[in-house]
């Protein structure tokens, strides 16, 4: 390192940083639980407070500390505001989805970029490891898809822990909103989630999960 710091000095930092996080705090507790996962609920109707950008910048700083593979950070987020713009994400929607977009705050497109490899040199400085994408196109693909998926959910509970309501959508084709927003760019959408605070009267009844063993084995 040009300062002097080795990785062995920076490895140390981490782990001791670790270690004072576990002596301030080693969970949650049920309220904060329940505001971004077991009492939160998906949204449909907005009301007309506004989200601001500092709001937005908030939620990306969270969502960019979870995990990915090799901290690759595939995802991109696009955040659709005006009218115009809401207009042309709306040609890709289904019908049913078209007022909840145009009228929710902000509706953020979660795509991956399928370049993000070329990234790597910063995001993973200790080895270069761009060798084990380069050329191999599904590789890249099923790596953007899935870590960006995998940073879209985080982006849902940064909105939730933050106060905000989330809705997500997959009902809309990918092929329009990559033609409308991302041509002539390696971006390639993944989903969309309206952001803001929500109107609880568009709200029915929870819908049913699955029991531990439905859905799970202890091996």
């Amino acid at each position: 390192m040009e300062d002097g710091t080795t990785l062995s000095d920076l490895r140390a930092a981490a782990q001791e940083d670790v270690r004072a996080l576990r002596g301030k705090i080693t969970e949650l507790g049920d309220k904060e639980i329940d505001l971004i996962l077991r009492g939160a609920r998906s949204h449909y109707a907005w009301t007309d407070k506004p989200v601001s950008d500092e709001l937005l910048h908030e939620i990306f700083a969270l969502t960019i500390a979870g995990p990915t593979s090799m901290n690759t950070c595939p995802a991109r987020f696009t955040f659709v505001r005006s009218v115009a713009a809401k207009e042309r994400l709306a040609k890709a929607l289904k019908p049913a989805n078209v007022p909840k977009v145009m009228n929710a705050p902000v509706t953020a497109i979660i795509s991956y970029d399928l370049e993000f490899w070329t990234q790597l040199p910063k995001l993973f400085p200790h080895e270069d490891r761009r060798h084990l994408f380069e050329g191999k196109a599904a590789h890249i693909e099923s790596t953007a898809f899935r870590n960006s998926t995998l940073q879209g959910a985080y982006f849902m509970i940064a909105a939730r822990a933050l106060g905000l309501d989330v809705g997500a959508i997959s009902g809309f084709d990918n092929a329009i909103v990559d033609a409308e927003f991302f041509d002539g760019t390696p971006l390639k959408s993944n989903f969309l989630c309206n952001l803001g605070y929500a109107d609880e009267t568009a709200l029915f009844q929870r819908l049913p999960r699955f029991d531990f063993d439905d859905a799970c084995e202890i091996i």
